[in-house]
């Protein structure tokens, strides 16, 4: 890899664990229905686990509601039981060929909960980061120490400054995000 494919595949890299927490966060809970509470819950269907929005349409008939279309009907009670068993806190309910879910506001204690969720899943997403900034790093000194590329120092050191500098813009925006996402959750 040269130096300029390795500064782009770090960007890479940073940007994928940028929306892998976006899409995490997106799961949790806050005093609204969204869809992405429920999308990724796995179902039993037709002998294999298959993620919820494969299988059924989901929709947010009213803020504090969900309501779980199945596309095939006889899936309804898999549904129910997945939803059950995935822990989200939420209690569905059969209503002839569609599961309805209530999304009640999380509790003093449950919403400290996910704060403290976020503030990690913010932490894992920053360690990511950094082991990214280490591998570009440690790869853009291989390509100094290797003749063979004829790289200078100073080529490397401003392709090292650039890997720090997206460092620093990855964790500033991890940091935006989960404090959006706190914000969200304490608010009542």
């Amino acid at each position: 890899m040269t130096i300029d494919q390795t500064v782009k595949h770090c960007r890479q890299q940073m940007d994928k664990s940028l929306e892998y927490l976006e899409r995490e966060m997106r799961g949790l809970r806050t005093g609204r229905a969204t869809t992405a509470l429920i999308d990724y819950v796995k179902v039993n269907a037709y002998g294999s686990p298959t993620d919820l929005k494969s299988i059924a349409a989901i929709s947010v008939p009213e803020p504090t509601q969900l309501l779980v279309k199945p596309f095939d009907p006889s899936l309804r009670s898999e549904i129910i039981k997945a939803i059950e068993t995935a822990d989200l806190g939420l209690n569905p309910m059969s209503d002839g060929n569609q599961v309805r879910l209530n999304v009640p506001s999380p509790s003093a204690e449950r919403r400290k909960q996910l704060t403290t969720q976020v503030r990690k899943m913010g932490e894992d997403a920053k360690v990511a980061i950094r082991n990214e900034r280490r591998d570009a790093n440690k790869h853009l000194d291989q390509l100094l120490k290797d003749k063979s590329t004829h790289t200078s120092e100073d080529v490397v050191k401003n392709a090292k400054s650039d890997v720090e500098e997206m460092t620093k813009q990855h964790i500033a925006t991890i940091d935006q995000a989960c404090n959006r996402k706190v914000s969200e959750i304490e608010a009542v």
